[in-house]
């Protein structure tokens, strides 16, 4: 359609049909959920609201979609298509390493090609829009949702969430294989007190702008087609309701053009928040916000038709609302072809097929950051091993937010194993439970496990002890099960379960060669893990092809790369923890603990157990002193940093070389070091590579005293190394 037909569009139709488009729905209405009693009723969905509705959330599948879709076309008046919604956040049914995982590879261009495979199989079975990529900044490990982003970097989450975006909706959201996404949550929303979902956030305007708003802003301008409200308050107002952040900082300031959607029932809850006295002033405020889209709160539909008859609401507002999801149902192409890409024979040649799966597997591969290694890894052929943990058998290895993951496409450690022949002697044993007997958990569609008994219980540690009594080494499989990480998975107690770690003292009293594999959704305190075992790998949640891809890395055949996203902390006591943090007026001095008057702990370390940036591979390099090519530099120059990097271990691998940049002295306090850029390199036992990096004056761009994006004048810092702990800078001068 052209512009111009869209707006005859537009004007012909009826306020009730407008309403209808910013009314979002679930897809179980269209297929059987009866609305005429109950909650859902009383939230305003009636049988003639959802005949309206402009787009439905959670029906996938060809077929089961474009049934959906032939019966609202009949229904509706002008024959308009539905858009079709879905959290497609690692993968469809192709599964990849959650987000925090794909940080870890420091690889953006992976990440896009991940969510390009994502975008074929969501399209084929009937998608038009994923709620992703999340470009939240996390820094507190107690946040489950920390797995949906990719850590606590400004600049690296850029990278992710232009990729992620390009990635999803290609060249062209009407070409085949492209899907719209949403970048989420706008904003701040990674950033809850106490780290508890759905809590209030408080971050001044200055921090708001200068580390949460630069990802949100990256995907805006790779040219996100929707962007979803936060739940939080920023600055004291919900930010659904929040017309400053939406009409002035998103549409105005970033340029943001798109649809505007609200998270779950957002808009309702801006009565719980005390922001609204009822649902009709919900409705008011967010439409005034710019709010275009309902996502299941029934408000709009309840409420917009009497505030516009009465004068309350401009039916202008409406008008631009829905002339913004009719502009995203025009780019997608629906009216020419409402079913765009649903095709049940294309389904069954795409999901799952051996390209994916390889690009699942790489993705694993690259994700897992290697923390601690005394020998161990990679595990030599000669010596027996024995399997342990609740991994080894268990499929879930896919992370909270893979709704379509399907745990029978999922290959155990146990059959990876066997299958590769990586191990023909190797003992398996579950030692215990996923979980503790007193843990209750939730997920979104998984019941509970089944209680094992105390006897029971027992029974599988004795016999893990033993099995790691006859064996040379240990491979332990520990970590969260995938319901203690996620959407409403808070946890004050950031540990793996204390029935695991029970097993593993067990297992370390009787062996002295163990390697812990560690899943989990965010990061953990570790302390007794690294203490206890001589290796530890961080697996995070990989994914389909998952264990597959910890059989190469385990056995040698790939050596791990991955870099830490986030920092893990040294116990729950740090959290938030950063690396990029502000300088104080008393710095604590390594060493110098008797000193009380210096920002410190008396009962901890300041510093993580393991920062940002950090991850070892099976050989080991050297970085020299950083090279500058100059010491001055004026506005329009491009100073050169380099460093020459030696693999001076006895194996080939690849290591994350990333730079750093400190502002001496500015008109506002700066971080002590920030990530600037990165870049990967592979050498040979011995080989040596000059590796230089570009700085200009936009690397030296923050939020000054002014309110503005400008570099200043003076001294900085450059630092060059293999992860957050670079030290050895060299200085130039600016200006």
């Amino acid at each position: 359609m052209t512009k111009e037909a869209l707006q005859e569009l537009l004007e012909d139709m009826s306020l009730e049909e407008k309403i209808g488009q910013m009314n979002q729905v679930a897809g179980s209405f269209f297929l059987g959920a009866s609305v005429a009693t109950g909650p859902m009723a009383e939230k305003g969905f009636t049988q003639e609201n959802i005949d309206r509705a402009g787009s439905a959330i959670g029906v996938s599948g060809a077929a089961a979609v474009k049934k959906v879709q032939k019966a609202y076309m009949e229904k509706h008046p002008h024959r308009i298509p539905l858009l079709f919604m879905l959290d497609v956040i690692n993968g469809y049914k192709t599964v990849f390493p959650i987000p925090l995982g794909q940080g870890a590879a420091f690889e953006p261009e992976l990440s896009m090609r991940c969510a390009r495979m994502a975008a074929r199989e969501a399209a084929v079975s009937g998608l038009h829009v994923t709620f992703s990529p999340m470009a939240d900044l996390v820094r507190d490990a107690r946040w489950g949702r920390v797995m949906e982003s990719t850590g606590e970097d400004p600049y690296l989450n850029s990278l992710y969430a232009t990729a992620m975006v390009r990635g999803y909706q290609g060249n062209d959201l009407r070409d085949r294989g492209s899907i719209a996404a949403c970048i989420k949550h706008f904003a701040g929303y990674g950033a809850p007190d106490a780290g508890r979902d759905y809590n209030t956030v408080e971050l001044s305007e200055h921090t708001l702008r200068q580390f949460y708003l630069p990802a949100y802003e990256a995907g805006v301008q790779a040219g996100a087609a929707l962007v979803m409200t936060a739940f939080n308050t920023v600055e004291g107002i919900p930010a659904t309701g929040n017309r400053r952040l939406m009409r002035q900082i998103l549409r105005d300031e970033m340029g943001f053009d798109g649809v505007l959607i609200s998270d779950w029932a957002a808009i309702e809850e801006m009565l719980c928040h005390g922001y609204c006295a009822d649902r009709t002033q919900a409705a008011r405020r967010a439409v005034a916000a710019g709010v275009d889209m309902d996502m299941m709160a029934g408000v709009y539909a309840e409420q917009l038709a009497a505030l516009v008859q009465g004068g309350e609401v401009p039916e202008t507002l409406i008008d631009e609302a829905v002339m913004r999801i009719l502009t995203l149902k025009n780019a997608l192409g629906l009216f020419e072809a409402p079913f765009k890409d649903a095709d049940e024979e294309k389904e069954k040649e795409i999901i799952l097929c051996e390209e994916h799966r390889a690009l699942a597997r790489e993705a694993a591969r690259k994700s897992f950051v290697l923390l601690k290694n005394e020998g161990v890894l990679p595990l030599a052929p000669d010596t027996k091993t024995a399997y342990i943990g609740p991994y080894v058998d268990s499929r879930n290895l896919m992370g909270a937010w893979s709704l379509t993951g399907e745990t029978k496409d999922v290959a155990t450690l146990r059959e990876a194993v066997l299958e590769q022949r990586a191990d023909t002697d190797a003992v398996f044993c579950c030692g215990c439970p996923m979980t503790d007997r007193d843990m209750k958990l939730e997920g979104f569609l998984e019941c509970m496990d089944e209680m094992v008994s105390a006897e029971e219980q027992q029974r599988m540690m004795d016999e893990a002890v033993e099995a790691a009594k006859a064996c040379g080494r240990v491979v332990m499989l520990l970590g969260e099960d995938r319901r203690q990480s996620g959407e409403a998975a808070s946890s004050a107690g950031i540990q793996i379960p204390g029935i695991q770690q029970e097993l593993l003292d067990r297992v370390c009293a009787v062996c002295d060669q163990v390697a812990v594999v560690l899943f989990s959704g965010r990061p953990l305190d570790i302390r007794r893990i690294a203490e206890k075992a001589q290796a530890v790998l961080l697996a995070w949640m990989p994914g389909t092809e998952g264990a597959r891809a910890l059989v190469d890395v385990l056995s040698g055949r790939y050596a791990p790369s991955g870099k830490l996203p986030m920092s893990f902390p040294y116990c729950a006591g740090q959290v938030p923890v950063h690396y990029n943090e502000y300088p104080t007026g008393r710095p604590h001095v390594p060493g110098k603990d008797k000193d009380r008057f210096r920002s410190k702990y008396l009962d901890i370390p300041n510093a993580p157990l393991y920062p940002f940036g950090f991850g070892l591979t099976y050989t080991s390099f050297r970085v020299s002193p950083v090279r500058l090519d100059r010491d001055h530099m004026a506005k329009d120059d491009v100073l050169t940093a380099s460093v020459t990097v030696r693999n001076t271990g006895p194996a080939e691998g690849t290591e994350t070389i990333q730079l750093y940049i400190h502002d001496v002295a500015a008109s506002v306090v700066r971080p002590i070091k920030e990530l600037k850029g990165f870049c990967k390199v592979t050498l040979q036992p011995g080989e040596q590579k000059d590796i230089c990096f570009p700085i200009t004056e936009r690397e030296l761009r923050f939020l000054t005293e002014n309110g503005r994006w400008e570099s200043e004048p003076g001294a900085f810092e450059v630092f060059i190394g293999t992860s957050s702990l670079a030290d050895m800078p060299a200085r130039f001068v600016y200006g």
